[in-house]
């Protein structure tokens, strides 16, 4: 008998949204298939307008280049939750040396009155550049889309109900970042972002085509992300690895500085962080347990206390 051993992959290969919607089965088993591997899948053909995009970039380029003094009057009193974080601030867990970075948090907007307000502070706004606030805003809306639409497909891939996150997911605490790494010199620290895990449900990336992203592969290898011009990469964060007890992991990444010639060069890029509401009590689904498989997580926690546990843990509140 021939014996075939198949190797597993070990690059990310871009995958089409398009398929989704003639092969729903089909796409939740590749971008299941990517995250159960690396923790990571990378997007090729999100959807989202090419323009809004450009015109955010614009936009963040054009805040970050306003000196401290213009930004500091929209950092926001209660931590970094919305609005500006300086340089400096952040730190990964269990890191000696802060992140070369500085960012701009965009939330949901919810209305007066509204349950979640005490956990969901509202959005603060810069008066220059002109059009941040309207341009941000449908961008924020085009992520959540487009994540809902990643959502259906995760649970596919769990044997859940193509429609299982909706609710979960419902004024989600999700977060629009826009990152700064502003140039470094030659004998700068090795990392522009130590290395971590994200928090949330799934993070969902514009911006990695610049050097720099790197994931922690289960071989012990440090593996460059590399996605195509424009692609979105998308990574499990940690309340979907508690939720799947790590069937989908939640994969320790971080950014290092570039090579000498790029240090010159300022890097750029909008995460979005998608949350589940506030207060949605992370359990184990009960279909990732099983006597091979023990439920790691057997007590409860809501999203929003486990959000801020973390949060007090990287230094933003």
């Amino acid at each position: 008998m021939t014996h075939i051993t198949i190797k597993e992959p070990t690059s990310i290969c871009p995958l089409s949204l398009a398929q989704q919607e003639n092969d729903p089965e089909g796409f939740a088993q590749q971008i299941g298939g990517s995250f159960e591997r690396f923790g990571f899948a990378i997007i090729a053909d999100h959807g989202i307008d090419h323009v809004l995009i450009a015109d955010a970039w614009e936009l963040t380029r054009a805040f970050f280049a306003q000196s401290e003094a213009q930004k500091l009057p929209y950092k926001s009193p209660k931590g970094g939750a919305r609005g500006f974080t300086p340089f400096g601030v952040e730190i990964a867990k269990g890191a000696s040396e802060n992140d070369l970075k500085e960012f701009w948090h965009v939330g949901r907007d919810l209305p007066e009155g509204h349950e979640y307000s005490d956990s969901m502070p509202p959005n603060i706004w810069p008066d220059h550049p002109e059009r941040f606030q309207p341009v941000l805003t449908a961008l924020y809306a085009e992520f959540d889309r487009v994540g809902a639409q990643l959502l259906s497909a995760i649970a596919l891939y769990l044997g859940l109900d193509r429609d299982w996150f909706v609710e979960p997911v419902q004024d989600g605490n999700s977060v629009l970042r826009l990152l700064h790494y502003p140039p470094v010199s030659i004998d700068a620290p090795g990392v522009r972002a130590g290395a971590h895990e994200d928090i949330n449900l799934i993070t969902l990336l514009l911006g990695a085509e610049e050097a720099g992203l790197q994931l922690l592969d289960r071989s012990g290898a440090w593996l460059a992300i590399d996605p195509p011009k424009g692609a979105l990469v998308v990574n499990v964060g940690d309340m979907l690895q508690r939720l799947t007890n790590h069937i989908l992991p939640s994969t320790t990444h971080r950014v290092v500085n570039p090579p000498p010639e790029r240090r010159g060069i300022a890097r750029y890029s909008m995460p979005f962080f998608l949350h589940l509401a506030s207060d949605f009590p992370i359990r184990t689904l009960p279909g990732c347990v099983s006597a091979a498989r023990p439920d790691l997580y057997p007590d409860t926690i809501t999203a929003d206390e486990y959000l801020q546990q973390r949060l007090k843990e990287i230094g933003l509140l």
